[in-house]
């Protein structure tokens, strides 16, 4: 797969990670494991609405003792990780009802949109995210149509302005306003949210810090149990290897 170029902002002074990347596929046909017990949720609940933010600034859902334990590195302007949204969202959640499986998403930043979608998608905590997480990936097309009509005058000056301004500015050229007050997310919520430049602050050391660990070089990357899951850029492989750990 063709790379995409890196991208650098004022903001973000990391090199970004490309969208997809050149070892996508693989092989998907291992034979599975013995199947690890099912775990019962806790009263009146399923696993899916056990949802908390991590120490490492992303969100996770299902048992937190889970015996798997996936994180995806993802990037809300990615189109292959909106796919994988896409093709994931309905089994992994079938997965973590099970209690074998806590998932965790961890926003990579790769341009100032994506932190702007990024800052939108968490504005209402733990227990909304993954849900608004994938409409915001439903959404990625629209969205950076809206920022292409605009024009590069209009991003250009919206990126120019505070910090404390800077992606409010960019939620609204990018329709993103609109799309919280249809959420629940009122207008002066987001701002609150778009606003907060400690969270964004946070966001980036975490990607540097991750990027250093697990060496990521594109979207998706899946973690499991700790170490990066070759050639997983795609739901079909994903999924193989979670049926292999015992799923």
């Amino acid at each position: 797969m063709k790379r995409l170029p890196i991208l650098m902002t004022a903001l973000i002074t990391l090199s970004l990670s490309a969208c997809g990347s050149k070892e996508e596929g693989g092989n998907n046909s291992a034979a599975p494991t013995t199947r690890l017990a099912v775990v019962a949720p806790p009263a009146g609940k399923k696993w899916t609405d056990v949802v908390s933010e991590t120490a490492d600034h992303g969100f996770v859902m299902g048992n937190p003792d889970a015996p798997i334990k996936v994180i995806e590195f993802g990037s809300f302007t990615c189109s292959h990780c909106r796919d994988f949204s896409t093709d994931s969202a309905a089994e992994r959640n079938a997965m973590v009802e099970t209690g074998k499986l806590s998932f965790e998403y961890r926003t990579f930043l790769r341009d100032p949109l994506d932190v702007t979608a990024a800052l939108v998608a968490r504005c209402s905590g733990p227990e909304p995210f993954f849900p608004l997480a994938e409409q915001v990936f439903a959404n990625q097309n629209d969205m950076i149509t809206k920022m292409q009509a605009g024009g590069d005058a209009a991003m250009a000056a919206a990126s120019a302005k505070p910090m404390n301004e800077r992606f409010f500015a960019i939620a609204q050229l990018a329709g993103l306003i609109d799309f919280g007050k249809q959420r629940g997310i009122s207008e002066e919520k987001a701002k609150q949210c778009l606003t907060n430049t400690k969270t964004v602050d946070a966001l980036v050391e975490q990607v540097k810090t991750d990027t250093a660990k697990y060496n990521i070089q594109g979207t998706p990357t899946l973690v499991m149990n700790g170490t990066v899951v070759e050639n997983a850029a795609t739901w079909d492989v994903m999924r193989a290897k979670l049926k292999e750990a015992g799923l």
